[in-house]
Formats: C-alpha cells, structure tokens, sequence
C-alpha cells in the first residue's frame, strides 16, 4: 500500500516525510482493518515530523484523523462494526483499563496509553488497523473531508473547552484559530458563548467573524472585555501569560497543545492571583470523543478544510508550518 513515513525527523523544510511502500497491516484480534478515505493533518503530525514529539518507532506513518470503511476484523473481534461500515480512528488508540486513572474514568492519563500515527502506523496511508473498542461509528451522510478534522481538532477542542470550565452564558477567549479551534468556537457559540479570537493570521480572523465570533484581532491584543475563560490552542508560551491577563478573576486558561514552547516568568499578582487558573490538556477519554461527535451531530458547525491529494502530504505539513491553510488540512485517498 502507498503510505507516508517519517524519515528522519527534522524541520520540514528538510523534507522529513518520506513516501513508502508498505505491506497492508493484518488486523489483530480486537482489531478492525479500515481502508482509508481521508485523513485530517493535525499538527501534531508536525511536531511528530520535526522532532518536537519523539519518535516512539522508527519510520513511523503519521496520521491520527482517520475516516475510512471497515474491511476486515482480525480473529475472535467480537464488535458491531461490520464491514462497509464508515468508522473513524482517532488519537487515542488503547489503555490498560485497570490502573487507577482508567478506573476514575481518566484514561486519558493512563501511563500505558498508546496513539495512532506515534506507537504505531496512522492514517497517512491507504489502510490502519485500530482496536474496535476505540473506533468511533460515523454517519454516512457527510462526507469525509468533513468529518475527518473532528476526530482529533474537534475532540481535542471539546475536551478543552470542558477544562476551561467556561459558565453558560460566558466570554471565552480563544488564542490561535487553526483545524482544532475553529470547530470549538462553533460549539462553544452554538451553547450560548461570547467567543473573542486572538490569532496573528488576517485570514484566520476574517474566517473567525464568518463563524459568529464577536471580535477577533492580533494574537498579543486584549480582548474587548475580561474573559470568563481562555483556551490556548498556538503551541507559543509566550502567550501564556497574554492569556492569564486577559482573563476576570476566577477564570481559567486551558493549553489545548500536546507541545508548547517555553513559557516566560509570571507575575503572581498580574497573572494568577484573585484565583486564576492555568491547566493543560491531555489527549481525551472515548466519552469526550462519543459526546462531541454527538453535539457535532446536533450543531453540524462549518468544518473548514484545505484538501490536499494523497501524493502532497508533504506540502500540507508545509502549509500548516506556514500559517498557509485555512481550518484543517485534508488529505484525500
């Protein structure tokens, strides 16, 4: 099968991408084989290209927002997915179940997590196999492209914007609009919040206003009024503290990125004192996943997409390292 490797990890302008040709996976049992129809490029993948996310295996194929049709089960999968089913393969691929962070329902936080398109081979190629148990069924009627960025921006995005605790009713700030961002402001102004964008790309902005946000302007701009709550999906920690001023007392930052750039000294009064609070993101639980797809379901928010062909995989991490694309880049098989 033809499939995307990541050579050797290093700046994309050195090209660490390189195209492969790879036998088709044998599904396992508890496996589902799904033969890829699109696959979202997330920048995760990048940071995962350019070394920012050491490699856990050598020429690993990227890719964890997967849209695709079941085609096979491994042995002994006792499953409802059945093939011809549309299914989507997300970030999160397995855990123990058993350790105490499962058992609270934080799996999230399992120490033996493992992730698509890092522990083992991804999306960018033309067939993934995936654990069954953590594949989500995906309606028939939208079309790929669509609904691969919610399998990764849109959960993500929701599991952070549940983080930053944001009231019913209240301001949120968002910092950086890219894939992940855009589908979480549409949720957060679909269940009644005043949404101000803060991104340094002019397009972003104009796309943010489209959307129904109440302002938008440079990433190191106040917003218009305190924020009950922020998210921060830039990988920059210079913002870090931009964030943490703008918010009203008792509000709450959440950093939305799996890497983030060194964060400068705070000032205790200026940034967290009257009980602000700062908090990161880890991955997500199956219940964030099965809960945003079906607010996704309910709201339908515009996914914006910038479709790449199969063969430009390498061009789509350059226009994300770039600031070229507009909401999620998709790759189309």
């Amino acid at each position: 099968m033809k499939a995307w490797v990541v050579a050797r990890p290093g700046p994309i302008s050195t090209r660490p991408l390189e195209q492969a040709d790879l036998a088709v996976p044998v599904p396992m049992p508890g496996e589902v084989l799904v033969r890829v129809e699109a696959c979202a490029v997330c920048r995760t993948d990048l940071h995962l290209a350019e070394g920012d996310l050491p490699p856990r295996r050598p020429r690993t194929v990227p890719g964890h927002e997967v849209v695709g049709r079941v085609v096979g089960l491994g042995p002994g999968t006792a499953s409802s997915l059945q093939p011809g089913d549309r299914v989507g393969v997300a970030w999160l691929r397995s855990t123990c179940g058993r350790c105490p962070y499962c058992l609270r329902g934080a799996e999230n936080l399992c120490p033996s997590s493992t992730y698509t398109g890092w522990d083992v081979d991804g999306g960018y190629a033309e067939y993934v196999a995936a654990p069954a148990d953590y594949v989500y069924p995906l309606p028939g009627d939208m079309p790929a492209p669509e609904l691969a960025p919610l399998l990764c921006a849109g959960i993500i995005g929701y599991r952070a914007l549940l983080r930053a605790e944001l009231p019913p009713g209240g301001r949120l700030g968002i910092y950086g609009f890219g894939a992940s961002a855009h589908l979480t402001a549409q949720v957060a102004i679909a269940e009644g919040a005043t949404v101000h964008v803060m991104t340094r790309s002019a397009a972003a902005r104009e796309l943010a206003l489209k959307l129904g946000a109440a302002s938008a302007s440079g990433s190191d701009d106040p917003p218009p009024e305190p924020l009950d709550a922020a998210i921060l999906f830039a990988p920059v920690g210079d913002l870090v503290p931009v964030a943490l001023a703008a918010l009203d007392r008792g509000g709450t930052l959440a950093v939305a990125g799996i890497h983030l750039t060194d964060i400068p000294p705070l000032v205790y009064e200026r940034h967290l004192f009257q009980e602000r609070t700062l908090r990161s993101v880890t991955a997500n639980t199956r219940q964030d996943g099965r809960r945003f797809l079906e607010l996704a379901a309910i709201h339908r928010p515009r996914v914006t997409i910038t479709p790449y062909p199969f063969d430009a995989a390498d061009r789509a991490l350059s226009d994300l390292a770039a600031d070229r694309v507009e909401g999620a880049a998709v790759l189309l098989l």
